[in-house]
């Protein structure tokens, strides 16, 4: 019995040892649940990202966007998805179908002659940006500061000043029979310079413009879909007059040092095209949407838009490359009503459908 006993008390003894060993080695409970908040803690914060709508040249490698996006994320701690969404009308028509549940912060190319459709569909709010102060008070084309100007420029028809020794001096004189099959334009419904050349001629030629462009037929070699199309055929040799705008040649001074091409410049005026941007209606990130608008309108991104979007900067005192002297400003400008473009449009590309396709 004794021997049964000293058996029993030195197993237990030995349970005993067991288990308290095990429960010194265990982490106590709280130290346990302690660890992953830690962790949290310790994770950094992921920078806000706002995603910026734009048509395809301002976001091309050769285009202001990637130097503008490159400028905005080191001065901020705030990252930026570029999309392209084609050309400026289709830049609208997106966040026009976007509208109730938005994806994008901003929104860049809405020009003067698509404001008021973009006013009227509510796709932005305004912003009194302080950059506005030192921008030129005309270029403001929206009183409401729905969509800020960013850039500006002229439709002009350029030429190779090899073929032609006589350039056209008004938008008449490119009906006259010396320039049959040697104009090449762009199709205004599907391109920004298409529509300019058609908005400009009703701008010169008020209701008559329908005749306007019978008399203009003759002239056209080929009306391309988009303008890198067009001028692409115009520099390849196909045809000696394009449609573009006054500093295309200051392109070629820059990057080909050549002058061949010339702006030709009407005393009747050409049509101004002011390009602007805003911050999207229903935007989760208001705050970084305003401080990328402050930044596109300062004057590191003004810079940046002569040799990468070929326009002018709205902010006054910025320095031009000596290129600009080859992109000529016309002494006349020449706009219609957005309001009336809106009511209009639908029936001046209908006429103008109508006539080419006779």
């Amino acid at each position: 019995m004794k021997r049964l006993l000293s058996t029993v008390l030195a197993v237990s003894l030995m349970v005993l040892t067991l288990v308290s060993c095990e429960r010194s080695e265990a982490p106590e409970p709280q130290a346990a649940a302690a660890a992953p908040n830690e962790a949290a803690a310790q994770t950094p914060e992921q920078p806000v990202e706002i995603t910026v709508y734009a048509y395809d040249s301002f976001i091309s490698d050769w285009g202001p966007g990637p130097v503008i996006k490159a400028g905005f994320e080191a001065a901020y701690d705030i990252q930026v998805n570029l999309v392209s969404m084609g050309d400026s009308g289709q830049v609208l028509q997106r966040a026009i179908l976007e509208k109730d549940r938005p994806k994008a912060d901003v929104i860049i190319g809405i020009d003067n002659n698509l404001l008021y459709q973009s006013i009227e569909e509510e796709v932005f709010q305004p912003y009194d940006s302080p950059a506005l102060s030192g921008i030129d008070r005309s270029l403001i084309f929206d009183p409401t500061l729905h969509v800020l100007p960013f850039d500006y420029g002229f439709f002009s028809i350029i030429y190779n000043s090899e073929v032609i020794t006589d350039p056209p001096r008004s938008l008449e004189d490119l009906t006259d029979p010396r320039f049959e099959d040697k104009l090449i334009i762009m199709d205004p419904r599907t391109s920004s310079p298409g529509l300019g050349l058609l908005l400009w001629s009703i701008a010169r030629y008020g209701d008559d413009y329908p005749a306007y462009w019978e008399s203009l037929k003759p002239s056209l070699l080929t009306i391309t879909d988009g303008w890198d199309t067009g001028y692409g055929l115009f520099t390849n040799g196909e045809a000696p007059l394009v449609l573009s705008y006054t500093t295309s040649p200051a392109y070629h001074v820059e990057y080909e040092e050549t002058d061949v091409y010339q702006a030709a410049i009407f005393e009747e005026g050409h049509y101004l095209q002011i390009e602007g941007a805003g911050i999207v209606n229903g935007t989760e990130h208001l705050e970084q949407a305003q401080l990328f608008m402050d930044y596109l309108l300062g004057p590191e991104a003004q810079s940046a838009i002569p040799l990468t979007n070929w326009m002018y900067p709205v902010v006054e005192g910025i320095e031009l490359p000596e290129s600009f002297a080859y992109a000529p400003l016309p002494s006349t400008m020449l706009t219609i009503d957005s309001h009336m473009i809106t009511e209009q449009m639908d029936s001046w590309l209908d006429t103008w459908t109508s006539i080419m396709s006779r």
